[in-house]
């Protein structure tokens, strides 16, 4: 173990931090903050939308605001970062501003889809409702009368 971590930060369309010589590194899941030292167990875990934090190998504090990711720790000594979307700054107080926006940018989007699913599930029974209506002759019979033409069938 060399006392040093391997950092890479990416997106679908770029690695956005590829710091091979990072010290320490802070990151946020659902259960809390936590750190991460060479040598850490291999792990993994769901990242939601916060500000990562690590210090380069200079001892400089570093910040990436991140919109949910994977994160995963290999060999004590690499951290990987995959999520939708980075930001990197300097201004904490900036970036923890971006993510309260991100979060309920996609408390907005979660809702919105719960809306349009309950719509379209109230749509589907309408029509189930309409279709299956006990006054509309013939919907219940079952199986339905089959006429078999000049000859007479199960109709008559």
């Amino acid at each position: 173990m060399s006392g040093r971590l391997h950092l890479t930060i990416s997106t679908p369309m770029e690695v956005v931090v590829d710091a091979p010589a990072t010290t320490a590194v802070r990151a946020e899941d659902e259960s809390g903050g936590f750190g991460i030292l060479p040598g850490h167990t291999d792990f993994l875990t769901v990242l939601p939308a916060s500000v990562l934090r690590w210090r380069d190998g200079e001892g400089l504090r570093r910040f990436c605001a991140i919109r949910q990711g994977l994160l995963t720790v290999t060999d004590g000594a690499r951290v990987a970062v995959a999520c939708r979307q980075a930001i990197l700054g300097q201004d904490l107080e900036a970036l923890q501003t971006t993510i309260r926006d991100l979060r309920r940018q996609d408390a907005e989007a979660e809702r919105q889809a719960r809306v349009e699913q309950m719509r379209l599930h109230a749509q589907a029974v309408r029509q189930m409702m309409r279709l299956l209506r006990p006054d509309r002759p013939g919907m219940l019979n079952h199986p339905p009368a089959i006429s078999s033409g000049p000859q007479g069938g199960a109709d008559g």
